[in-house]
């Protein structure tokens, strides 16, 4: 599937996919956004998903990214308890 969102740091890619997997607790990013779409009941399946509401398309990526800021807010969290 091509990629229509642009990241301002190219070189964090693999990063950022890596924190995706992660989060979702999947073994890879193409993986997470369908256990992402199992939890909240939509039927998201490989291919064409034209037939997807805006809610239910919503509802996953909405469920991945608000999981993926949750968990880059607590790493910077303990990064500057480190510091102090």
């Amino acid at each position: 599937m091509a990629r229509k969102n642009k990241i301002l740091v190219p070189e964090a890619r693999n990063g950022l996919d890596a924190l995706k997997a992660k989060v979702a607790h999947a073994r890879s990013p193409e993986e997470a956004k369908f256990e992402a779409a199992q939890e909240v009941g939509v039927p998201l399946k490989k291919g064409y998903n034209g037939q997807l509401t805006s809610e239910q398309a919503g509802k996953v990526g909405g469920r991945l990214g608000g999981s993926m800021v949750r968990e880059l807010v607590k790493m910077a969290q303990e990064n500057l308890t480190k510091r102090q």
